[in-house]
């Protein structure tokens, strides 16, 4: 064989192989920015959640959540491109209802809040136009459900509280 045939043929292949070898390295990005950005909605998701259970009523919840949501985004470094969008669902009694409605309901009844998320994820500083479709962002949504205490006594309405249900401070209740 002549050594002299085969001049060039390294630079050819590096000339083909390069661009697949950076389209993969980019699509290994997008997956990984991807899950990492699915599990932190999963997180702010079921702090949102957690944070709506707990409060005594339906609009101190909503801003707890949003807060808790906003928070564990911030610390994963998640920044959506759309404004923080959450929905905010419930059940009584097994029975699909408002937000409201499952805060309203009757001390002694199970009920939950349900929390969902939607962010629009973007993968303008790692995609190339090479890959079509890579340029715009991708939309993440992630809900999680957080049933209400049963016996926790929950406001009549906006900011109001029952007396029946008002803590007993004297007694170190909280």
């Amino acid at each position: 064989m002549n050594r002299t045939t085969e001049r060039g043929s390294v630079s050819i292949e590096v000339a083909v192989l390069a661009p697949a070898f950076i389209a993969l390295m980019v699509l290994a990005g997008v997956v990984g920015r991807t899950a990492l950005a699915a599990e932190a909605l999963d997180a702010a998701a079921h702090d949102a959640a957690r944070a709506a259970s707990i409060s005594r009523s339906s609009s101190t919840a909503k801003a707890a959540a949003t807060e808790a949501a906003r928070q564990q985004l911030d610390w994963y470094g998640l920044a959506c491109t759309n404004d923080l969008a959450l929905t905010f669902s419930g059940t009584v009694a097994g029975q699909p209802t408002t937000f409201d409605v499952a805060f309203s309901s009757a001390v002694g009844q199970n009920a939950t809040v349900t929390v969902r998320i939607i962010c629009e994820v973007s993968f303008k500083d790692i995609a190339l136009d090479i890959l079509p479709g890579m340029t715009s962002g991708k939309r993440i949504e992630s809900d999680f459900t957080s049933p209400l205490d049963r016996y926790r006594g929950r406001a009549l309405g906006p900011g109001a509280v029952d007396v029946a249900t008002a803590p007993d401070t004297s007694a170190g209740g909280v």
